[in-house]
């Protein structure tokens, strides 16, 4: 038997999801959509059979012929969703951020330890990605030796007018915050927010680029360059330095132009085009999970620290200091940084 997701959200993201599920993923069929703009829920389920298509999220998670849900809606409407869908004793995929904030993170953490089971995996699929893949089995492998610092660059072609500082931590640096998290299994203990020159084809007052420090558990240093208005595409990188040697992640390239005396590759467009293999790999492994009862991927927990570590780093951004990241007592039953291999 398939098993039958309801998505909420289908706004770019939510769409993607639908047609992933739909031609990629084994296992999994679309039997329910929600989103308050009717004309793009329908949009997002053209031809595809058997769909209801609702108004209220909350009907996808009441639906008798859903099993699972993906949420991708709104930041905002998260936690209402997700400990709506554990009340259902539901499983869930809730793209990042789990919360907005610490709080909401905790109290679904309190519902889902309160039901003995674990029914939330958080949208970090960069986990998934087979280049990450390689730079965690280096670092277990001991290629590199003791691991010393992660560099990463993350730049996108543009942003929105005047889009806050804040949004380059929250949304964007999060990625490498859980990253750093699951490749050294350990926790961010500090945050350093640097404010360099901005570019001038920022359009507002976006601090952009900003410079982010994250300090491990056991002092590994991770920089990390956000750059949302680099004009030519969407760039992720990173270099893991060890003790005897280093490991590095560039873009994939998928074909190679010789000509003028040059050698030249492609840039992403965005993310869903640099990281599809990775959203399909993390949608297959949750209903892979459902079928046999686990959850797969990042936990709750995974989204709480990851949202601590980012309002960190807010503050930090506002403070011009290095802020100490502090966390809750993490519950029994969830590892320091879980999630793909």
């Amino acid at each position: 038997m398939d098993v039958r997701v309801g998505v909420i959200g289908t706004g770019i993201m939510g769409a993607d999801h639908v047609r992933t599920l739909a031609t990629s993923v084994s296992g999994a069929r679309v039997t329910a959509v929600a989103d308050i703009d009717q004309e793009r829920a329908r949009a997002a389920v053209a031809g595809l059979s058997g769909v209801q298509v609702h108004s209220d999220p909350m009907s996808v998670v009441q639906d008798g012929e859903v099993d699972a849900v993906l949420v991708a809606s709104a930041d905002s409407t998260h936690e209402k969703l997700v400990l709506s869908c554990l009340d259902a004793q539901k499983p869930v995929l809730c793209e990042k951020p789990l919360t907005p904030t610490p709080e909401g993170a905790l109290r679904i953490i309190a519902a889902e330890t309160s039901l003995g089971r674990r029914l939330v995996s958080v949208g970090f699929m960069r986990r998934y990605d087979p280049g990450y893949a390689d730079v965690k089995a280096g670092l277990r492998q001991g290629v590199v030796g003791a691991p010393l610092m992660l560099h990463c660059v993350h730049r996108n072609a543009a942003s929105r007018p005047n889009t806050p500082g804040a949004n380059l931590i929250t949304g964007t640096a999060v990625h490498e915050i859980d990253i750093a998290r699951w490749l050294f299994d350990e926790e961010i203990v500090a945050v350093t927010i640097h404010r360099g020159r901005r570019s001038s084809k920022v359009v507002g007052d976006t601090p952009d680029p900003l410079l982010v420090i994250l300090e491990t558990e056991s002092g590994v240093l991770v920089d990390v360059e956000v750059f949302v208005n680099a004009q030519y595409g969407y760039d992720v990188r990173c270099e893991l330095v060890g003790e005897s040697g280093s490991v590095s992640l560039d873009e994939p390239a998928r074909t190679l132009l010789r000509g003028a005396r040059s050698r030249t590759t492609g840039v992403s467009l965005d993310w869903r085009d640099r990281f599809a293999e990775a959203y399909q790999r993390e949608l297959q492994d949750w209903v892979d999970g459902v079928v046999v009862g686990e959850q797969r991927g990042a936990n709750a927990w995974d989204g709480y620290a990851a949202t601590v570590v980012a309002a960190a780093g807010v503050q930090a951004l506002k403070r011009g200091e290095p802020v100490r990241v502090h966390l809750e007592p993490r519950p029994d039953g969830y590892a320091p940084s879980s999630g793909a291999a």
